[in-house]
């Protein structure tokens, strides 16, 4: 027999506003009964996970494809298992609800010596660690829970960021009363005087400059606006580029797109198409150490107009409250006024030669590019797999998810797990490294269980390549035990029906990707690459990460 309408309910439902369809997490005794509800519910499915590590991957990994994820923990130890996951989400602004089942409320006020607590009837410590990595938090009660929940979804809606509920287990059975509306992103209008002020402010910028370029980055993905620069670039000939995480906002097939800017380790066409322009317009960057190779930009506040979700910069005025996709409106209607094309940089052609033999970082990505079609979602573990894949050139439609700002290496399993949930119908390619792989890989178990065929390929170097290229390339603490890759999955499935490979060989590999390009199965190819063969871009920054520690 069906309950009676719950706080369970209405923050399901309220997800369900959301676009939220699963629920990663493990279960844990304070968060068995919401669980209940959960498998009842029409609407979520729950997804289980190996770790709550993974899950908060997963739910990461999710959200970059859905626009939004759910986590759900139990208390103390299962929260802080996650958190780390979370604030790799707060950093990259990716909005993952996390949800910790927490001990009843009667429990709490008398200050009882629970389980998964500290042992000294405290119940907040963990909510206040949670306070610095996500956007919104609530305690949720009786009498505050539905308020409460709506409050944090829609402040994580607004900057795109994890949010906290903190749900007792007694307090998911209290009654509830459905919502009414709709919880919808609000979505505000600047005033017409700001936004007057920032067009004739943009407008005297522009009309000075003989070259404007473009360059874009992942808050233009994070806020779902790629269709509005797609139709800007196609309506208007300038110059383009992206940053590392923005890869996949633009059709990079298409004139007009010069590659991925990284400072000083950009190509000579990149380099002349962004720092070479006069005015150079920003939107959604963020210039990390590793994305421009240790802050070796050369762009100048005087050079840039800038935008961010919520305020915008001409030189060095800012103009604050207006929405990205107004200021993007202004600007794609100002260019498209005086633009002619005629200073569009030299393109040129990227290369395709193949390098025959034994598989080398170049001859590498340089096969995958042939196997990359429209539609692909793509994940690159931080390190050689990340900055590798920034050459690339990718057709129309593809997700590309990278995590170079929070950088923590095996996320990449475990978020293809995540985005594969949230698009069962896509191709899923993850690519990650022997070292980071071993941090998660037992998620490559849910993936076998859940019937799931993504291609993952595991880079091969023996070690931690990023470190030893930093620092330390023959001591042993950058070494890791060395598996054998290709009996992994057989391990994690009693009915595994997993196809795996070991390619050492560039025309191994090219065969190998022919195989499986239509594969309605699991399928791992171990890559075996030399030691200490690391992608140029990584180089640069490995040079800069060092010179920068040695300072």
């Amino acid at each position: 027999m069906r309950t009676p309408y719950c706080v369970a309910d209405y923050l399901l439902d309220r997800l369900t506003d959301c676009g939220v369809d699963h629920l990663f997490g493990v279960p844990g005794d304070y968060n068995l009964q919401f669980l209940d509800h959960v498998i009842d519910s029409p609407d979520i499915g729950w997804v289980g996970c190996a770790n709550e590590l993974n899950a908060a991957y997963a739910a990461d990994g999710y959200a970059r494809c859905k626009g939004f994820a759910a986590l759900l923990t139990t208390f103390g130890v299962g929260e802080l298992s996650a958190i780390n996951g979370v604030a790799g989400s707060f950093a990259e602004h990716v909005p993952v609800l996390h949800i910790v089942g927490a001990p009843g409320s009667a429990s709490q006020k008398k200050g009882e010596l629970l389980h998964h607590t500290l042992g000294d009837g405290e119940f907040r410590h963990f909510y206040h660690m949670s306070e610095s990595i996500t956007v919104a938090q609530a305690l949720l009660t009786e009498q505050n829970a539905c308020y409460e929940i709506d409050r944090v979804l829609i402040a994580m809606l607004r900057e795109r960021r994890p949010g906290y509920l903190m749900l007792p287990a007694d307090v998911a059975k209290k009654p509830a009363t459905p919502p009414v509306n709709a919880l919808i992103d609000e979505r505000y209008e600047s005033d017409g005087f700001r936004l007057e002020a920032f067009r004739q402010a943009a407008e005297q910028r522009l009309a000075m400059s003989e070259r404007t370029a473009l360059l874009a980055d992942f808050l233009v993905l994070r806020y779902g606006l790629q269709k509005q620069l797609q139709q800007w670039v196609c309506e208007t000939p300038i110059a383009h580029a992206t940053m590392l995480m923005g890869k996949g906002i633009f059709d990079e097939r298409k004139p007009g797109f010069y590659g991925t800017y990284s400072g000083s380790a950009s190509s000579a066409a990149v380099s002349e198409a962004i720092e070479g322009a006069d005015t150079v317009i920003c939107v959604g960057t963020r210039f990390t150490d590793t994305l421009t190779a240790g802050f070796t930009h050369t762009l100048t506040q005087q050079q840039t107009i800038e935008v961010q979700p919520h305020a915008s910069r001409v030189g060095d005025t800012w103009f604050t409250g207006i929405p990205m996709t107004q200021a993007i409106e202004v600007l794609h209607r100002l260019c498209r006024e005086q633009s002619d094309g005629r200073n569009l940089p030299k393109r040129p052609l990227p290369s395709t030669a193949m390098h025959h033999g034994s598989l080398t970082q170049d001859s590498f990505w340089k096969t995958l590019q042939t196997f990359i079609r429209p539609g692909d979602i793509i994940l690159a573990d931080q390190g050689t797999s990340a900055f590798g894949a920034i050459d690339l050139c990718l057709p129309n439609e593809v997700n590309f998810i990278v995590q170079p700002i929070w950088g923590s290496i095996g996320y990449t399993l475990a978020a293809a797990f995540g985005a594969q949930t949230a698009c069962p119908d896509r191709r899923v390619i993850a690519i990650t490294g022997d070292g980071a792989a071993q941090l998660t890989i037992q998620e490559l178990g849910s993936m076998l269980r859940d019937n799931q065929h993504p291609l993952i390929l595991v880079l091969n170097n023996e070690g931690y390549t990023v470190e030893r290229a930093i620092h330390g390339p023959e001591q042993r603490y950058n070494d890791i035990a060395l598996w054998d890759w290709t009996k992994i999955p057989q391990a994690l499935s009693l009915d595994c029906q997993a196809e795996c490979w070991r390619v050492s060989e560039t025309v191994q590999l090219a065969e190998v990707l022919e195989k499986v390009a239509h594969s309605e199965r699991l399928s791992l190819i171990e890559v075996m690459l030399p030691k200490h063969d690391i992608p140029p871009l990584l180089g640069a920054i490995t040079r800069a990460l060092e010179a920068r520690n040695n300072a």
